[in-house]
């Protein structure tokens, strides 16, 4: 149907769309269409609509079409067209929707990357969501995708947890720390690294000055944080294929790191010189005096940014150039960054970095998530990892399952704020759309199961199925099952057994 619209594929947007409208009367599909394609095609949008609507009539499978507004097009699709669809989607099962589009090509989708300072909240569990949903589609359409988590072990956020940690050991081998001073970590989560310290090295830690315990503690301290965030995220079926770690960038003298910004240097992209104050806040990495600097300007950038401080030390924009380049060194020519909301910033150096590393041949896109706002009973949650007061995604995934956490992280476009409320998810009535949607399964299972008792002579496997809806049963079977499915809905009406829930109304499917 859609192939009767054929166009430059050099003007096809990304800002195309095909969805359901709103308003169910106005038909099955809307199509911004015309409206996206006018001016490249320099017409009118409500001219081209007709165009579009006079060919889409042409189609059998189209029972109706029409233009509304500026130029939208709504398209209601025949009973026909619908009977094939569930014909190929009953046949294919599970399979239906897979395709080759991918051809097998190589994206790398980089997601969750929270800070390894303490167990997941349920402030990383949109990305974390969204990111998974968006590598399984790409892997399910051909693609050979690779999960990935940037492991952020290399700034001063791990020296304070290390800090933390210490001051636990300290607290395991008998002494009484009172309470946690301010800036560093109080969460419980640190109590058993604690001990293992202690049980690792007895006392000795507490004799060593600073630089000394400070790599041992960091190490192992690390080291439990990402096992708790692995366990973690695989209550919610989230699984990477690559962690990989800041730190590497920054191992023997910051090699990668060195040999990113020579690149850089060998096409023409960095220079010396020093920035102008910007507008507003100042940055961390600005600096009044010269600086080792990417002309990132000259690549989409809004600002040139540092690479290199009048100390010598590397920015940590440095290492995203860095780990950008390990990437596309490891083939990959598409990647996706999830990133959260307060990371907007970043896009576009990010792009900017992409365009120079691999000479405009790579694909980059971030995905930015909004904040979920959690409630209880109505009641905002207030969350501080900092002040040890946070609700951890294992504590919600136990407490509403971890279905229902998915399909409310990915309910909404993950551009918008999304709230999430115990009690709504939780509730068993048509306003919890997860509860809706296990209530539509229940009723179809139901209808089955009376439909099989009703007529024990009927196979209803899949084979059978598939033909039964091409029109392969007769009509006084149709007949008899009419009759049999308005028996079961009354039998529905007025009750429902779904988890245990008892429902005084009809729900429709």
């Amino acid at each position: 149907m859609i192939s009767c619209v054929k166009t430059d594929p050099n003007w096809i947007s990304a800002e195309i769309s095909v969805e359901s409208p709103r308003d169910a009367s106005h038909g099955d599909v809307a199509t911004n269409a015309a409206m996206v394609l006018a001016k490249p095609l320099g017409t009118n949008p409500r001219a081209l609509a007709d165009q579009i609507v006079a060919k889409l009539k042409e189609d059998p499978e189209v029972a109706g079409v029409s233009v509304a507004g500026p130029g939208f097009i709504n398209v209601k699709l025949s009973i026909a067209y619908w009977q094939k669809l569930l014909t190929v989607m009953v046949a294919e099962g599970t399979e239906y929707g897979k395709s080759a589009i991918g051809a097998g090509r190589k994206v790398n989708v980089e997601y969750v990357s929270a800070n390894p300072t303490g167990p997941m909240h349920v402030g990383h569990c949109r990305g974390a969501v969204v990111g998974d949903t968006l590598a399984n589609l790409l892997e399910f359409a051909g693609y050979e995708v690779t999960k990935e988590y940037y492991i952020n072990d290399a700034g001063s956020q791990i020296d304070t947890l290390a800090r933390s940690a210490f001051l636990r050991y300290r607290e395991a081998l008998g002494e009484k720390i009172g309470e946690i001073p301010a800036g560093l970590y109080p969460g419980d989560y640190l109590v058993p690294v604690g001990h293992s310290l202690a049980d690792e090295f007895g006392t000795s830690l507490r004799i060593m000055p600073e630089d000394k315990w400070m790599p041992l503690v960091k190490e192992r301290t690390i080291a439990a944080m990402m096992v708790m965030i692995r366990e973690d995220l695989a209550a919610l079926n989230v699984h990477h294929d690559v962690f990989f770690s800041e730190r590497t960038l920054h191992a023997d003298g910051a090699t990668r790191i060195r040999n990113a910004i020579n690149d850089l240097t060998f096409k023409g992209h960095v220079y010396k010189g020093a920035l102008p104050p910007p507008k507003g806040q100042l940055p961390e990495d600005w600096e009044d005096r010269e600086q080792t600097l990417f002309r990132s300007t000259e690549v989409g950038d809004d600002i040139d940014r540092p690479l290199i401080k009048s100390d010598g030390s590397y920015t940590y924009f440095a290492a995203d150039v860095a780990y950008f380049k390990d990437k596309f060194d490891r083939g990959f020519n598409e990647m996706i960054y999830v990133l959260g909301a307060d990371h907007g910033g970043y896009v576009k150096r990010l792009e900017a970095v992409a365009r120079a590393v691999s000479g405009g041949s790579s694909k980059l896109t971030v995905l930015l998530c909004q904040l979920v706002k959690l409630y209880r009973d109505g009641e905002p949650v207030k969350m501080s990892k900092r002040s040890g007061d946070f609700v951890t995604l294992r504590d919600v995934v136990e407490e509403v399952g971890r279905d229902s956490v998915r399909f409310m992280m990915i309910y909404r476009k993950s551009s918008e704020p999304l709230d999430f409320d115990f009690a709504k998810v939780t509730e068993q009535s048509k306003d919890n759309p997860v509860f809706y949607v296990q209530y539509a399964h229940a009723r179809c299972m139901s209808v089955f199961r009376q439909a099989g008792e009703a007529f024990p002579d009927i196979d209803f496997a899949t084979v059978d199925l598939a033909g039964a809806i091409e029109g392969n049963i007769s009509d006084s079977e149709r007949a008899a099952a009419g009759c049999q499915a308005r028996r079961i809905s009354a039998c529905h009406r007025g009750r429902s057994t779904v988890a245990g829930a008892s429902q005084d109304r009809v729900l429709p499917l």
